[in-house]
């Protein structure tokens, strides 16, 4: 079934419905839950009204981590079944998953401020996902040297994969190091957070996730566009 989306006009016939579809309801859902977060979520006993940060945050931190997951799967994808369209998909997830990444970042020392008294600690989680940061940064670069000077797309595929040791790492670091930063609130049918706060962050998450998922695409159609002009100017050239 997957090579069945590898023809790139049968891809681009399901993502021109798609991508609009995934950003306008993740645009509604995202708006809605942020203002049922900021505006009807009573403040918290301890943190105040600075915990309202969460509805960002939380959906940012899972998106950063879930779009080298993507990356991930696609490099696999490309290196075992060589499916046509898994570079570019690992591609196009990497710039909205390093830019949630620095908003997790960002809003997260945000936080620290009133509640740890300092914007940065190097502590586990934040340290591993700063290293997270650095990894979108160089594969992006990577991906996009070897389109440009037509390199084998199996080299970032390969860091893409490695990349991806640094996930688990991120998701388990405030349980194996002493570490500032709470541990994990929502574990497998368990959690520690109160309804009135959780549903919110459930909705934000969600809507977030859309925004996310229409963005690759929208991405995945650019390039995929890209490769294309360049192989028809390819031809042209040859051609003359």
């Amino acid at each position: 079934m997957i090579h069945g989306f590898a023809n790139p006009t049968r891809f681009l016939k399901l993502a021109r419905w798609l991508t609009p579809l995934l950003l306008c309801s993740g645009l509604i859902v995202a708006s809605a839950a942020l203002a049922w977060g900021l505006f009807m979520v009573p403040p918290d006993r301890l943190m105040g009204d600075t915990v309202r940060i969460l509805f960002i945050h939380v959906p940012a931190a899972w998106l950063g981590m879930g779009g080298w997951t993507a990356i991930a799967l696609s490099s696999l994808v490309e290196l075992v079944w060589r499916h046509p369209l898994a570079s570019l998909a690992a591609r196009a997830a990497a710039v909205p998953g390093a830019a949630f990444t620095a908003i997790c970042l960002l809003t997260g020392s945000i936080w620290a401020r009133p509640t740890w008294g300092t914007w940065w600690v190097w502590d586990g989680r934040l340290t591993s996902f700063l290293v997270l940061l650095f990894l979108y940064f160089a594969y992006i670069a990577l991906a996009g040297a070897a389109q440009r000077d037509g390199a084998s797309s199996r080299i970032p595929a390969i860091f893409g994969l490695i990349g991806a040791i640094n996930v688990p790492i991120i998701n388990r670091s405030v349980v194996w190091w002493n570490s500032l930063h709470q541990p994990p609130s929502i574990t497998i049918g368990k959690s520690a957070i109160d309804p009135a706060f959780l549903w919110p962050l459930l909705a934000a998450t969600i809507g977030f996730s859309l925004l996310f998922g229409g963005v690759v695409l929208a991405r995945m159609r650019m390039l995929l566009a890209d490769v294309q002009a360049e192989a028809r100017l390819r031809r042209k050239a040859l051609e003359a």
